[in-house]
């Protein structure tokens, strides 16, 4: 990311307006790749693509805001990174919606919420409508806490009240009038967002309460559907029985989600399965073979749900990514 003076007016670092449709998505990939330390980026099948950015900094925290058509990016594997460059991301919507997995967890996140991920790290964002984000890149130095395990902080979400609240509106005002401040008042108020987006982790990773230990569980079944995704009879009950609950209180613990833990397990499959379309060394592999090779069981059934979630049919979809 090229750097900017603190305190500067965010500036328009791309926008898809006065190119051709045929060039608004290759445009917005490439750039994302660059500004993002290599991160891949579609646009669910979609002819074209509109997009602006503008970023501005206070201090040493990234303000960036992102309104853009749907679309997803992706990281996988970690990358190494110089100090100044270590980075976590926060995306706070002002409109629309973005779903972050990392660590096998998941935050869906709305208008007055935020969620928190390692940008170093393998991690999935989708936008699947038109998002209209604040996202704030906070160094990881400024975040450090003795004893603080920020990998197990990673991929969550925040509430919409207490201090999380603080921390969003903070960052909201301080993006919005960064064009009227110094770079003194700037680095101030970056300090500022650093230190409540801590306090916010601090809480999130404090005393075992009902609520951290529904998380606590709700993370352990996340964990055992990755561990167990590509069995076909993966099933409410199987996973029930694993956790030493009944299928009654697994339904509880997910209630206050946005997704079943069916419609979850789906997700997962697709991705997984868009990620052995997207691999070139499985080239030699059916479209059938990977899609059973991940618990599906039904051909037809597949082709039907991935159209849902990519926009576009499996052959198409490898098809587009091997030409680029």
């Amino acid at each position: 990311m090229p750097p900017r003076q603190a305190g500067a007016a965010p500036g328009v670092i791309l926008s898809t307006e006065g190119l051709r449709a045929a060039e608004t998505a290759p445009a917005w990939t490439e750039w994302m790749g660059r500004l993002f330390h290599g991160i891949e980026s579609d646009i669910y099948g979609d002819a074209s693509f509109e997009g602006r950015v503008a970023t501005g900094c206070a201090g040493d925290v990234v303000l960036t805001r992102l309104q853009a058509n749907r679309h997803r990016v992706r990281r996988r594997g970690s990358v190494i990174c110089r100090p100044e460059a270590d980075y976590l991301k926060i995306v706070a919507p002002w409109q629309g919606e973005a779903v972050v997995e990392q660590y096998g967890r998941q935050a869906r996140v709305r208008s007055g919420g935020w969620a928190i991920y390692d940008m170093t790290h393998s991690y999935d964002v989708s936008n699947p409508q038109y998002s209209d984000h604040l996202i704030v890149m906070v160094p990881r130095a400024a975040l450090a806490e003795r004893g603080l395990a920020l990998e197990h902080l990673m991929g969550r979400g925040t509430g919409g009240s207490g201090i999380a609240r603080v921390a969003l509106e903070t960052m909201r005002s301080t993006y919005q009038e960064l064009q009227h401040m110094g770079p003194g008042a700037a680095s101030g108020a970056g300090a500022a967002i650093a230190e409540l987006v801590r306090l916010c982790l601090l809480e999130m990773s404090g005393e075992q309460t009902s609520v951290s230990r529904q998380e606590a569980f709700r993370d352990s079944v996340r964990e055992y559907i990755g561990r167990h995704l590509r069995d076909p009879g993966l099933s409410l009950d199987q996973i029930a029985q694993a956790s030493g609950c009944s299928k009654r209180h697994l339904h509880h613990a997910f209630a206050g989600e946005s997704q079943s833990l069916a419609h979850y397990i789906q997700q997962r499959r697709l991705q997984a399965c868009m990620r052995d379309l997207r691999d070139p060394a499985l080239a030699g592999q059916t479209i059938t073979d990977i899609a059973f090779a991940w618990g599906f069981s039904n051909g037809a059934h597949f082709s039907r749900v991935f159209r849902d979630h990519a926009g576009m049919s499996p052959s198409d979809f490898r098809r587009q990514h091997r030409s680029l």
